[in-house]
C-alpha cells in the first residue's frame, strides 16, 4: 500500500472510532476487511458481524463510551494508534492503550489487535476486583518504594 492510500485509511479509521456510535456499527462492513481479524485482553474473533458484537455489547453496558486517538504512526501496511477510553464521559475512569491494525490494498483493516494493560487500567478501579488486584500487582513490583503512581 503506498504512502498515501494507508494515511487516507489510517485516518479513516482513526475518525470512525473517535466519532464511534451504536449507529455507525454497521459501517464496520466497509472498515474490515471480510475474514479480519479482532482480538483484545477479552475477545479474539474474526469477520465483521463478530467485531459488530463486540462493540454492541460495549455499548449495552456504556451507551456514552469514547475513544480518543492520541496519536497514530503508520508504515508499509499497518499502524500503532495510541488511544484513550472512556467508559462513561461523566466519570474518570479511563484506559490507555496501544492497537496494531494491518490493512490491505483497499485500505480495509484484515487483523486489528488491541494492547492494554486489563489489571492495573481497569480492575484495579473497580469496587469488587479493586483491593485484590492493587494487593497482586504491589506483589509484582521490584521496588515498590520506587514506583510512580497517575
Amino acid at each position: 500500500m503506498d504512502t498515501s492510500n494507508l494515511e487516507q485509511a489510517v485516518a479513516r479509521y482513526c475518525h470512525f472510532f473517535e466519532t464511534l456510535s451504536r449507529g455507525d456499527l454497521r459501517q464496520l462492513d466497509a472498515l474490515f476487511a471480510p475474514d479480519a481479524l479482532f482480538a483484545d485482553p477479552f475477545n479474539r474473533v474474526r469477520g465483521p458481524a463478530a467485531i459488530r458484537r463486540i462493540f454492541e455489547h460495549m455499548f449495552r453496558h456504556w451507551p456514552q463510551a469514547r475513544f480518543d486517538v492520541l496519536e497514530s504512526c503508520a508504515q508499509e501496511d499497518r499502524a500503532f494508534l495510541r488511544w484513550t477510553f472512556r467508559p462513561d464521559p461523566s466519570r474518570p475512569l479511563s484506559i490507555e492503550g496501544l492497537s496494531r491494525v494491518e490493512f490491505d490494498s483497499a485500505g480495509r483493516a484484515v487483523s486489528h489487535r488491541d494492547y492494554w494493560d486489563s489489571a492495573s487500567e481497569l480492575y484495579a478501579r473497580l469496587p469488587l476486583t479493586g483491593p485484590p488486584t492493587r494487593w497482586l500487582l504491589r506483589r509484582s513490583q521490584a521496588e515498590p518504594g520506587d514506583q510512580v503512581s497517575d
